[in-house]
């Protein structure tokens, strides 16, 4: 199918729906990963839709990730938050995984915060500290040749744009770091999973340069940015890697420390919903949403 750069005919259809269903269009758009659903809860004027309402969205089966499309406010500005993801361990190709960012792109979303929980490999990290992507490092290679803003070849971005925008890391850095929460820029490795890292692999991406560890995040970064989306993304520290000192570590303990980091993520979302209409990104938006066709 034919995409030409923009949202695929089905993501407006599923937009369309979600309207129908009392949802709304939005200026900012979040991903919620494991652990942090239930910052839907702090919205003003949620409606929560299940996804299966936009008849386009696949169904997440990991745990943490309810399969949510919510739509409210944070102070004035309108969002569209997505509560959970679907991942390529679960099956997946990018261009499915990429859904949801069309959908808010078809809702009007201009800018996106992608968040994830991730396992830390600097010694220096604690349980609830934030990482700020400011570059990632991919080690999953896509199951097909994925279709729509997934699919060509390098980060979605011209060559030498920024994937993750400069002027969002600095915002959520000050906002996080303003709130009491412990904040860096870094690097976000994505792995295939669901397995988590061994020693080795620890060793591996510490020597490659990643600060972090996860198994998501970036195709939605990438599909972001081809439909003009300007792109900030937060990791939550979960645990934290100690290759000659394992613990183990299961899903629910994942979504237990993630949790830690819901102030943090928050008062970033405020300072993005506090830029206003334009921001100072410099991206322009995918303009033709839902309203408009």
């Amino acid at each position: 199918m034919e995409v030409s750069g923009g949202v695929r005919p089905e993501a407006a259809a599923a937009a369309a729906r979600v309207l129908a269903a009392g949802g709304a269009s939005g200026r900012l758009g979040v991903v919620l990963g494991t652990g942090l659903g239930g910052l839907v809860d702090r919205l003003r004027d949620a409606v929560i839709l299940p996804a299966a309402v936009t008849g386009w969205l696949a169904a997440p089966s990991a745990t943490g990730h309810a399969g949510r499309v919510v739509c409210g406010r944070v102070g004035a500005c309108p969002v569209v938050v997505l509560q959970g993801r679907v991942h390529a361990y679960e099956g997946f190709d990018d261009a499915t995984i990429t859904r949801g960012i069309e959908l808010m792109a078809a809702l009007g979303v201009r800018t996106i915060l992608l968040t994830n929980a991730s396992g830390g490999l600097r010694r220096d990290m604690r349980g609830g500290d934030l990482l700020v992507m400011a570059d990632h490092l991919d080690f999953v290679r896509p199951r097909s040749s994925p279709v729509g803003p997934a699919a060509g070849p390098g980060d979605a971005a011209p060559r030498g744009t920024p994937l993750y925008d400069p002027g969002l890391v600095d915002l959520a850095l000050a906002a996080a770091r303003r709130a009491g929460v412990r904040a860096r820029p870094g690097v976000y490795a994505r792995l295939l999973g669901p397995t988590y890292e061994t020693r080795a692999e620890y060793r591996m991406l510490l020597r490659l340069g990643a600060d972090v560890a996860g198994m998501s995040t970036v195709p939605e970064a990438r599909a972001a940015r081809r439909l003009g989306i300007a792109v900030v993304a937060i990791s939550v520290v979960t645990n934290v890697a100690t290759p000659d000192a394992p613990e183990e570590t299961d899903a629910e303990d994942v979504c237990r420390l993630a949790a830690r980091g819901t102030d943090g993520v928050w008062a970033v979302l405020e300072a993005l919903a506090a830029r206003g209409p334009g921001g100072k990104s410099g991206r322009k938006p995918w303009e033709q949403t839902v309203e408009a066709r």
